[in-house]
């Protein structure tokens, strides 16, 4: 299997905060992978990091050979990365296929096509009925699935996904789980950030766990899950190594 993505070494510094330390992991194409960790893990900020919305200040990231370490957010998601937010915020004055077009609209020249290629991306999601309502009353998990229709209109060849099922109701979760696996037979491979641990197993054929900006172990679900260090990183019974120093 082909190698998609590379992180190599990433590390990032706030202050004295060290958000990164020495992160290195890859993603090989047509898989999904996820990230888990308790809050303050470094989990966001390593996707901030590989979406070029945050330089780390040692290491490089690797997009299918090319070293994108540094590039402005719009060039990474025109090579083919695309991230989404952890709370969705679609335009409010917007219906469903206007939102979506907006993101066709970062690769195709006209509106007519935009327009089509939202509409193939909202029947994907499940929101096709849905294209003429406004988005302000959409339900979270409409706007979940809206979320992730409109990255797909920007033709993504790696999907990053911050907690796609924070907020849906257990009764969506298998719904959302066969549309991630969808999106991924559809060529698109895919890695996300969740918390919600029995989704992940049903879903990642990888499993990467941080802690204190590191990576603890990383494996199949139910390695990494049942993992001692994973177990006390959630249990709040890890300190910093600094802390020990």
């Amino acid at each position: 299997m082909k190698t998609l993505l590379s992180v190599r070494g990433a590390s990032l510094a706030f202050g004295g905060l060290q958000a990164l330390s020495g992160v290195g992991f890859e993603l090989q194409e047509g898989s999904i992978t996820g990230v888990i960790g308790p809050n303050g893990a470094g989990k966001t900020t390593l996707f901030n990091v590989i979406a070029g919305s945050l330089r780390p200040d040692r290491g490089s990231i690797v997009l299918d050979g090319t070293d994108i370490t540094g590039w402005a957010p719009q060039r990474i998601a025109r090579a083919g990365l695309v991230k989404t937010f952890q709370t969705s915020r679609p335009f409010a004055s917007m219906s469903f296929v206007e939102n979506v077009a907006v993101g066709a609209l970062s690769r195709l020249r006209d509106v007519r096509s935009a327009r089509a290629e939202a509409m193939r991306c909202l029947d994907l999601v499940g929101l096709a009925d849905k294209h003429a309502t406004p988005s302000s009353g959409a339900s979270t998990g409409q706007r979940k699935r809206l979320e992730i229709a409109r990255a797909l209109a920007s033709g993504p060849r790696l999907l990053m996904l911050d907690e796609p099922f924070g907020g849906v109701d257990i009764a969506a979760v298998a719904s959302l789980v066969e549309l991630l696996q969808r999106i991924r037979a559809a060529g698109v491979t895919v890695f996300l950030i969740e918390h919600n641990l029995e989704a992940v197993h049903q879903l990642v054929d990888r499993l990467i766990a941080m802690n204190f900006g590191q990576t603890v172990t990383e494996g199949t679900a139910a390695e990494v899950t049942s993992d001692p260090r994973v177990i006390r990183a959630y249990l709040g019974l890890d300190e910093p190594a600094a802390a020990h120093a």
